[in-house]
């Protein structure tokens, strides 16, 4: 028995300074950001490579989506070398968990509630409200790491964050529902102006015009749009003040074309603004320049790509008009005159799977982001692009709650069912 511990010993005495030496060179190269797709090393050391598509290959249709991951915190971050490390790298990675190098390490920081998001203009940073944290979690892909943002103000920490679009240079444009305004933050988490204090009732939703610096504002509970002009937020009045002007209001409280019942989430591409009219169960089209309404995108009603609570919208470069279905967990893909085109999701923890999904944004490549909230995650899709994207025939009736998930991957695009919550 002596010599048996005399041995484990003396390979401690060997392994411990590699160990050691290995963890402090890890340090030297910013972590990777892994969406979790492979090729890569799963949380379990294995190797593991998803490829899931929609519509599936079974329907014949040419495929148009591909799953490209998912966001879930501070684990997303990994050493550069593990995306092709060696079995070798394998067992000292074992190894250092037998020898106890893990022991007393902090828990990771994950996502709890994500609400909104954006990708920055360099597309280096993924921004992401989370209305459990009361925070704004910063995917730093350069840096390698995960910043926290808790504060709107220097002196208020986040209650409800929720909207979130970038601004002129490297600002973000942050919504607070219970602080009831919206702040200006810049990449360092520093807080540049408050706009819409004492104007706005509870603010959720943003959009952003770059040519003339006027933000949109959907105020809920105002039932309405509030337009700021934000040209002089960086600049200090004599008092050293920062102060918006509210431009105008757009709508009000009604079920009419260009009114809303507690409107959300908005995306404003190619002079139009695409506003999610949550309660009335649509998205209104307006002229962002004059507020007119020009059409109206999904109704109410009971099949697959009818709308009951719509949360989250957002336009791709091809005119592509993504709608998140939160009631029914479902991502709906329409086309930029409302056509219907495909449905991804349906209730679930799996890959392609939504519980309460509260937003959609799309980053400058095409990458489509989908708040999945109760998941705790954001997934991550990429629009393949490819000629003449058509309706497919998807008008079958809902299942009752009592229907089963089956894989996305594995079914008929016309079979998925879709969850009542």
């Amino acid at each position: 028995m002596s010599q048996i511990f005399s041995r484990f010993v003396g390979w401690q005495g060997i392994l411990l300074p590699l160990l050691l030496l290995s963890g402090c060179s890890s340090n030297k190269v910013p972590d990777v950001l892994d969406f979790g797709t492979g090729p890569g090393v799963a949380a379990d050391g294995t190797r593991e490579v998803r490829n899931v598509i929609w519509p599936p290959t079974e329907s014949g249709e040419i495929s148009r989506f591909k799953y490209a991951g998912e966001l879930y915190g501070e684990e997303n971050f990994r050493p550069a070398y593990q995306a092709n490390r060696s079995m070798g790298q394998h067992m000292m990675a074992a190894l250092r968990w037998l020898v106890g190098l893990t022991a007393g390490e902090s828990t990771p920081i994950t996502l709890q509630r994500p609400q909104a998001g954006v990708v920055d203009a360099e597309g280096r940073r993924i921004l992401i409200t989370d209305v459990s944290r009361q925070a704004v979690y910063v995917f730093d892909q350069v840096a390698g790491r995960l910043d926290i943002w808790n504060n709107a103000t220097a002196r208020q920490t986040f209650i409800t964050p929720t909207g979130i679009v970038m601004g002129m240079g490297k600002d973000v444009y942050i919504a607070d529902a219970d602080l009831a305004y919206v702040t200006q933050l810049n990449l360092r988490g520093e807080n540049v102006a408050i706009i819409g204090e004492g104007q706005l009732v509870r603010p959720t939703g943003l959009a952003f015009d770059r040519v003339k610096q006027l933000l949109y504002v959907a105020d809920t509970h105002d039932h309405n749009i509030k337009v700021f002009d934000v040209s002089q937020n960086n600049v200090s009045d004599a008092a050293g003040n920062k102060n918006s002007t509210l431009l105008r209001t757009i709508g009000r409280k009604g079920e009419r074309l260009g009114e809303f019942n507690s409107p959300t989430y908005m995306a404003l591409d190619k002079g139009e603004l695409f506003v999610t009219d949550t309660l009335n169960a649509r998205v209104q089209v307006l002229d962002a320049e004059t507020g007119v309404a020009k059409r109206v995108i999904g109704k109410r009603g009971n099949n697959v790509g009818d709308l009951v609570r719509p949360k989250g919208v957002a336009v791709d470069s091809d005119g592509n008009v993504y709608v998140v279905e939160s009631f029914h967990d479902y991502l709906l893909v329409f086309n930029r005159e409302g056509e219907f085109l495909i449905p991804i999701g349906g209730t679930g923890e799996g890959i392609g799977q939504f519980y309460l999904p509260t937003s959609v944004w799309v980053d400058g490549n095409d990458q489509v982001f989908v708040a999945d909230m109760f998941n705790a995650r954001v997934a991550l899709l990429q629009y393949l692009k490819a000629p003449d994207m058509k309706k497919l025939d998807m008008q079958k009736p809902l299942p009752d709650s009592s229907a089963s998930t089956l894989p996305i991957a594995d079914t008929p695009l016309s079979d998925l069912p879709v969850l009542v919550n």
